[in-house]
């Protein structure tokens, strides 16, 4: 499953249901270009379970402003359309994952 990008005017639509994680990143972001490819890898072993996007800060102001969203790479867990879980910084692919399986069993 690849990763989503999504915009401010989708971002609800998309995350609402199930359990999914958004990636707030930026192209200048050293860590963000860290962390992407490990989102990737994870879309693909968990895509069946959880839904994956990522949404660029700058291009898309309101709703990382809606979270209080002040540092990236910052992961945005929601379950049904509720924040779950708010991961900051760089984390490696099984913490990550850790995370993501309390919220899918």
């Amino acid at each position: 499953m690849a990763v989503k990008e999504i915009t401010d005017k989708d971002f609800e639509e998309v995350t609402g249901q199930g359990v999914t994680l958004t990636d707030f990143w930026a192209t200048w972001c050293g860590p963000c270009r860290m962390q992407s490819p490990v989102v990737e890898q994870l879309s693909e072993e968990m895509g069946d379970k959880v839904g994956f996007s990522k949404m660029d800060v700058d291009q898309n102001p309101e709703t990382p402003a809606h979270f209080g969203i002040m540092s990236i790479p910052t992961l945005l867990v929601k379950k049904d359309g509720e924040v779950v879980d708010t991961v900051v910084g760089y984390h490696p692919k099984d913490k990550l994952k850790e995370i993501l399986e309390q919220y899918t069993d």
